[in-house]
């Protein structure tokens, strides 16, 4: 059985652009998808790219992918990898395409002396739960997320 982990291809738009629907789907998040074919093909492949993504091939078939950008801490003074998405196809999961997704990213950090590679997890999501802690990531709970979208976005710019 084969693996290939490659950078997506602006061929690949269609194909990212399902995987992302396919990861909302199980996150149960698809009703929270606005997002075209057309923005994922800007935002991976048009004029300034700022972020990327890895597709994962099993036996030639797309079995997964990684969608990621740079980060950066100013405690550390210097930039990291943000894993924005991970997704491995039901049909494909147990054959060790999350890991090899999430070695890839860690070889890219050591080569670009990178000191993090950090991801958000659903709290309900208990089988990534357990994968990740396998894996040795550490949980951040003392850091709680803030967002400000919609109509709160709209009035904090105004303000």
């Amino acid at each position: 059985m084969t693996l290939t982990i490659r950078p997506a291809e602006p061929a690949d738009a269609a194909l990212v652009f399902a995987l992302i629907g396919e990861l909302a789907e199980y996150e149960r998040l698809a009703h929270e998808v606005d997002a075209t074919q057309a923005d994922i093909a800007e935002a991976l492949f048009g004029a300034r790219p700022r972020v990327f993504a890895e597709i994962a091939e099993w036996e030639g078939e797309p079995a997964g992918f990684a969608l990621w950008f740079y980060n950066f801490s100013t405690f550390r003074g210097r930039h990291g990898i943000y894993l924005e998405d991970l997704f491995v196809r039901p049909a494909f999961r147990s054959k060790g395409i999350g890991k090899a997704l999430l070695k890839h990213l860690a070889g890219r950090c050591i080569r670009e002396n990178l000191p993090r590679l950090e991801w958000w997890v659903l709290d309900w999501n208990e089988p990534a739960l357990r994968f990740y802690r396998a894996l040795g990531a550490a949980p951040m709970d003392e850091w709680t997320v803030q967002r400000v979208t919609g109509e709160a976005l709209d009035r904090l710019a105004r303000s």
